[in-house]
C-alpha cells in the first residue's frame, strides 16, 4: 500500500526580512550582493558607482546613501526572500519603523570596526519593539582596525542580547579571505577575482582556536536552550544539528543573536549569510498570528491563504507607473480585480493590477497570498497605516507609530504661478511620507513643512523640485518646541456660563494641574458623590486635551502634566457635554497662566569621529553650542566624542566640522527627547 507524503505548506519557504544598521554601515552592498548571487542581476551594484539596484532614487545616488525603503524579492535555496532595504541614517528612522511593522526577521549590519553605532542602536532599539527576529552580520572585515571580537563585544555591551557567534575569520584586515564555520568545522574560502566560495578544511594555524570557539558556542547555548542543555550534560558536546535547532529556537524567541561576519564589498561572507537567514530566522507560519480589533472586539488572523483578507499599507509612492501601496498580507488571498475594504477610509476600493516589486522595476502578479510583500495599483484612499480587509471580514490592524517632526521650515513657490502645483506636490509628500507635516502658519500665512531633521526636509524639497521642476524658497529650519509644568496650581476654578437666547451652557470645575514625571498627559478624577456625571468628566479631560495644543508661553504643545477634576457642578437645564468641554479647554489654559511654565526644546546625542590632533578645536565648537560631553573613547588615531546638543545649535554643524577637521571628521546623531531652554522659565499671568 503507497502513503502518500504530507503536503509541505508552502509558506515554510518563505522569509520577510529588513536589512538594518547605522549609515554606510554597508546595509546597500549587503543587498545587492544577495541581488546578484540570488541571479536578479548579472552584474554587482555598487554604491559609490551609483549602479545599485535599491538606491535607484536619483537623490540617493548622488548622496550615497539610502533615503527610502526599497522592496526586492529573489529566490535562494529554495525559498522566497522579500527583502526591504532600509535607510540607515535618523532623518529618516521613519522608513524603518514602517517596514519593521510588517517584516518577520532582520539582519542587523554591524561595522567591524565601529561596532554599533547611534543609529544601529536606535534601530536595534525599534526592532525590539515590534518583536523582530534578528541576525547579526559584522561587515567590512577586510577595513584597516577591523575587529570581530571588539564588534561582538560592542554588541553585548550597547544592545544586551545574548551574541552567539558562529564563525571565525580567516586573516585580519586586508589579508581577510575567508571563514571558518563552527558548527560543520569547515574553512569557507573566497577566490580574488570571481569571489567563487571554496569549501576547504580547517587550516591547522586555526585548527585550536576554532575547537576553543566551538566549544564556546556549544556552552552559550546550552545555557539558554533546554533541550541543548541535556544533550550537552549527556554527551559533554553538541551535534551540528543539536546546534543548528536551538541556534534557530533561540534566535526566533529573542534570547539569543547568531552572529556572521565577512566583507560585502569584496563579496565574502555573503552564501553562508543567505544560508543563516534561511536557517534561523522566521516564516510567516512561524510568527503569532496578527491581532486586530473591530468595533472593540479583538480578533486573531493567521497565516492562511483560505482565511479572509487582511493586509496593512506600510509605504505608499507615486511612480510614473501609477500610485503604488505596498502591502504585508497576513491572511487571504488577493487577486487582480477583487474589491477590498479600506478600514480605515471606511470605503471600498478595487485592485487594478498585482506586483511584484524589484525596487524601481516590478513583475505582475495574478494573485498574492497571505505572507507575501507586494504592491498594488488602483488604491487612492489608503495610506501607510491603512488595513485592507475583505468586505464581510472588516478588521483594523495596528498602524505603525509615527514619531512627532522636530524641524520645521518655511516653504513657498520662487513664482506665484507655481503655488498650486506646489501645495499639490506638498500634499503628495505628506501622503507618502506621514513623517512630512504640512501646515499654514495661522499668524504670518506661511506654508510650513515640518519633518524629522535637516537632512530629511532638504530631501523633500529636492524631491518636489526633481518631479514638478517648482522651483522653492526655503526658509531658515527652526526647531519644534514643547511647554511644561514645573509648578502647578491646585483648586483652579473655571464657570463657564454663557446665556445669549435659548438654551444656554453652564459647566463649573474645579482643577489641580501639577508636573508628570515625564512626557505626556494624565488625567483623572477624584468627583464624589455624582456631582459632575461621568459623561460630562469625559468632556471635561477632550477639552484639556485640546487646550494642550497652545501653550501660555509661545503657543507650543504643553506636555509633561497631570490634571485633576477635584470637584463642580452642573445646572440641570443648561449644563452638556459641550459646556463641560469648554470649561475644561479654557479652564485648563487659564489655570496654565497661574502655573509656573518653562520652555522645552529637542536634544540629541551625538557621536563625533575626530582626528586626535583636531579634538581640543571640536571640543571647543560644541561647548559654544551648548553642548555636555557625556564621554569620550580613544582609538588609534582618532576620538570618539559623545555629547548631548540642543538640535538647534547642529544646524549647520556638518560643515563647520568638516572645516575644523580638514574633512575627516564624521558625526552621527539620534534625538533623545527634551531638555528645559536655558531661562526659559516664564510665569505666565
Amino acid at each position: 500500500m503507497r502513503t502518500e507524503r504530507p503536503r509541505v505548506n508552502p509558506l515554510t519557504a518563505v522569509r520577510n526580512l529588513g536589512i538594518l544598521a547605522h549609515v554606510d554601515a554597508g546595509k546597500t552592498t549587503v543587498t545587492e550582493r544577495f541581488l546578484h548571487l540570488t541571479g536578479i542581476t548579472h552584474k554587482r551594484g555598487e554604491v559609490h558607482d551609483g549602479t545599485t539596484v535599491t538606491d535607484f532614487d536619483p537623490q540617493e545616488r548622488d548622496r550615497g546613501i539610502t533615503i527610502f525603503a526599497a522592496a526586492v524579492s529573489c529566490a535562494w535555496d529554495g525559498h522566497r526572500l522579500n527583502l526591504i532595504d532600509t535607510p540607515g541614517h535618523v532623518d529618516f528612522a521613519d522608513e524603518v519603523e514602517r517596514s519593521l511593522r510588517v517584516l518577520d526577521g532582520a539582519i542587523a549590519v554591524f561595522d567591524a570596526v565601529a561596532g554599533v553605532e547611534p543609529q544601529s542602536e536606535s534601530v536595534w532599539r525599534q526592532a525590539d519593539r515590534y518583536g523582530v527576529p534578528r541576525i547579526a552580520f559584522v561587515n567590512k572585515l577586510d577595513r584597516a582596525g577591523a575587529d570581530l571580537d571588539t564588534a561582538v563585544a560592542s554588541i553585548r555591551e550597547r544592545l544586551h542580547p545574548a551574541p552567539l557567534v558562529v564563525q571565525l575569520p580567516i586573516g585580519t584586515e586586508d589579508g581577510f579571505t575567508g571563514v571558518v564555520d563552527l558548527l560543520r568545522m569547515r574553512a569557507l574560502v573566497w577566490v580574488d577575482g570571481d569571489g567563487t566560495m571554496t569549501e576547504l578544511p580547517v587550516p591547522d594555524a586555526l585548527l585550536e582556536e576554532a575547537l576553543r570557539r566551538r566549544r564556546l558556542l556549544e556552552e552559550a547555548v546550552a545555557e539558554l536552550h533546554p533541550v541543548a542543555l541535556e544533550e550537552f550534560y549527556a554527551e559533554s558536546a553538541l551535534s551540528a544539528e543539536t546546534l543548528g535547532t536551538a541556534l534557530r529556537d533561540l534566535t526566533r524567541t529573542g534570547d539569543g543573536v547568531v552572529v556572521l561576519c565577512g566583507s560585502a564589498y569584496r563579496n565574502r561572507g555573503i552564501e553562508p549569510l543567505l544560508d543563516a537567514v534561511v536557517a534561523y530566522l522566521p516564516s510567516p507560519l512561524d510568527v503569532p498570528p496578527v491581532r486586530g480589533t473591530y468595533e472593540g472586539t479583538e480578533q486573531e488572523r493567521r497565516a492562511d491563504p483560505q482565511l479572509p483578507l487582511a493586509a496593512l499599507v506600510f509605504k505608499v509612492s507615486a511612480t510614473a507607473t501609477g500610485r503604488l501601496t505596498y502591502l504585508r498580507i497576513y491572511s487571504g488571498t488577493i487577486e487582480k480585480g477583487d474589491t477590498v475594504w479600506d478600514s480605515g477610509a471606511r470605503r471600498s476600493e478595487r485592485i487594478g493590477r498585482i506586483l511584484r516589486v524589484q525596487a524601481d522595476r516590478h513583475e505582475r502578479l495574478d494573485r498574492a497570498v497571505a505572507g507575501d510583500i507586494v504592491a498594488v495599483v488602483g488604491l487612492t484612499s489608503a495610506r501607510a497605516g491603512s488595513t485592507l480587509c475583505a468586505p464581510g471580514a472588516p478588521l483594523v490592524l495596528e498602524p505603525p507609530t509615527v514619531a512627532d517632526p522636530v524641524v520645521s521650515v518655511a516653504v513657498e513657490a520662487r513664482r506665484s504661478t507655481d503655488t498650486d502645483r506646489l501645495t499639490s506636490a506638498l500634499a503628495r509628500l505628506a501622503e507618502e511620507d506621514p513623517s512630512l507635516v504640512v501646515r499654514t502658519d495661522s499668524e504670518t500665512g506661511q506654508t510650513v513643512l515640518s519633518g524629522m531633521g535637516e537632512l530629511h526636509l532638504e530631501v523633500a524639497v529636492e524631491k518636489i523640485r526633481l518631479a514638478t521642476g517648482v522651483e522653492v524658497d526655503v526658509g531658515r529650519p527652526r526647531v519644534a518646541h514643547r511647554e511644561t509644568v514645573v509648578r502647578g496650581v491646585s483648586g483652579f476654578v473655571f464657570r463657564h456660563v454663557k446665556q445669549d437666547g435659548g438654551a444656554g451652557q453652564f459647566a463649573h470645575v474645579v482643577l489641580d494641574v501639577e508636573p508628570l514625571d515625564g512626557p505626556g498627559f494624565e488625567f483623572r478624577s477624584t468627583v464624589v458623590g455624582g456631582r459632575v456625571p461621568q459623561e460630562y468628566v469625559r468632556s471635561v479631560e477632550a477639552g484639556c486635551r485640546d487646550a494642550l495644543t497652545d501653550g501660555p508661553i509661545g503657543g507650543f504643545p504643553v506636555t509633561g502634566l497631570r490634571v485633576t477634576l477635584t470637584d463642580g457642578s452642573t445646572h440641570v437645564k443648561d449644563s452638556s457635554e459641550k459646556a463641560f468641554r469648554t470649561a475644561g479647554r479654557l479652564g485648563l489654559r487659564n489655570a496654565l497662566r497661574a502655573c509656573t511654565t518653562v520652555l522645552l526644546e529637542p536634544v540629541v546625542e551625538v557621536t563625533v569621529t575626530v582626528p586626535q590632533n583636531a579634538l581640543g578645536g571640536v571640543l571647543g565648537d560644541l561647548s559654544a553650542r551648548r553642548g555636555h560631553v557625556t564621554g569620550t573613547t580613544t582609538r588609534p588615531g582618532t576620538t570618539l566624542v559623545t555629547a548631548t546638543v540642543p538640535l538647534s545649535e547642529l544646524f549647520g554643524y556638518a560643515t563647520r566640522l568638516r572645516s575644523r577637521t580638514q574633512g575627516r571628521g564624521t558625526f552621527a546623531a539620534r534625538p533623545t527627547g527634551y531638555a528645559r531652554v536655558p531661562g526659559g522659565v516664564v510665569t505666565a499671568r
